[in-house]
This record gives C-alpha cells, sequence and structure tokens, in this order.
C-alpha cells in the first residue's frame, strides 16, 4: 500500500473546534472562529527516507485536501482549498516555519479578541498546540494572493494553515484555524 517514490497518506481522523461551542462572555466576537484539523497517516518506517516534498506532495493530491472550509466539507471533485483554486496550490508554496512562529501566529489568532474560556484552552492545547511542539517538522501556507483566489475566495477573514509532520508517530497534520 505505501510507496515511498508515491506516497500515499491515509486519512485517520479529523477534529472541528468550533469556538461558537464554548462559553464566552462576548460570544459574538467568537461566533464564527474554528480550528479544522485533518490526521493522515503514513508509515514511520519509510519517514527517513520520505521527504517533507513528498509528503507535501502526497497531502495535495489528497481526497482531504479539496476542501473549500466554507461548511461544504470535503468534496473529491472539488477545485477548491480553503480560498484559493486548487490548482494554485502546491507543494512548493508551503514555506517551512519553526515551532515558535508557529504558536505566535496561532496563539495571537487565538487570542485576538481576549482570554478564551479554559475549556476552549485545554482543546486547544491538546488537539493544536501540543501538536505543533510534538511534530518534526513544520509548514505554513503563506497568502498565495488575489490572483490564486476562487471565485468567492474571499469570505474567511483570517486563514491560517500549517501542515505538521511528525515522523516518530506517522502522522501529517493538516491545520487550518480561521475565521468567517
Amino acid at each position: 500500500m505505501w510507496n515511498i517514490v508515491d506516497m500515499s497518506l491515509a486519512h485517520q481522523d479529523s477534529t472541528f473546534i468550533n469556538f461558537a461551542d464554548y462559553p464566552f462572555r462576548r460570544p459574538s466576537a467568537y461566533a464564527r472562529r474554528w480550528v479544522d484539523i485533518k490526521h493522515l497517516r503514513f508509515p514511520p518506517q519509510t519517514a527517513p527516507a520520505t521527504t517533507d516534498a513528498a509528503l507535501l506532495a502526497a497531502l495535495v493530491r489528497h481526497e482531504q485536501f479539496r476542501d473549500d472550509y466554507a461548511g461544504g466539507g470535503v468534496d473529491p471533485q472539488g477545485t477548491r482549498h480553503g480560498p484559493y483554486w486548487l490548482a494554485r496550490v502546491s507543494p512548493e508554496a508551503y514555506e517551512p516555519v519553526g515551532e515558535e512562529d508557529a504558536v505566535r501566529v496561532l496563539r495571537t489568532w487565538t487570542d485576538q479578541f481576549g482570554e478564551v474560556p479554559d475549556t476552549l484552552e485545554a482543546d486547544l492545547r491538546r488537539e493544536v498546540f501540543d501538536r505543533v511542539t510534538a511534530a518534526s517538522s513544520l509548514h505554513h501556507l503563506p497568502d498565495l494572493g488575489d490572483d490564486a483566489f476562487h471565485d468567492w475566495g474571499g469570505v474567511q477573514i483570517d486563514f491560517h494553515e500549517f501542515v505538521l509532520i511528525d515522523r516518530s508517530a506517522g502522522l501529517l497534520t493538516l491545520l487550518v484555524a480561521a475565521d468567517d
């Protein structure tokens, strides 16, 4: 099933953290914020021989990557990824990022309207921040520019995408934090 040259990823599970599900003092500021997390497995025994570029290429080809993050979910025949046309997103578009910078971006986004409830903080710690810390390598999808936006690609106010590769666990995590 697994081929190092043409790496395949197996979707393990997904987690969706909807800020609207938590008790905020000012709920309107948080009502349309969320984190979508998709876990994809690769065989850990191939990890030393598989480059990050090969894993990113497998991710971009994967059905789970065809998600516009606007409520429709994964569309196996889809042509959109987040705010971008799928064809405009390539493995080369991702930039390596350090743990400190990834945490700073995500923490700034999370806390931009003030403290979050303890229950949300615990869920974010477990599902987001602990995974960032555990990753062997991290990649960030920068803003690809207006030319890459699909026909209604500007619906998200903020769109932060990271790919977390945990080689020891054989796990690639696609993490999107956004608001709309």
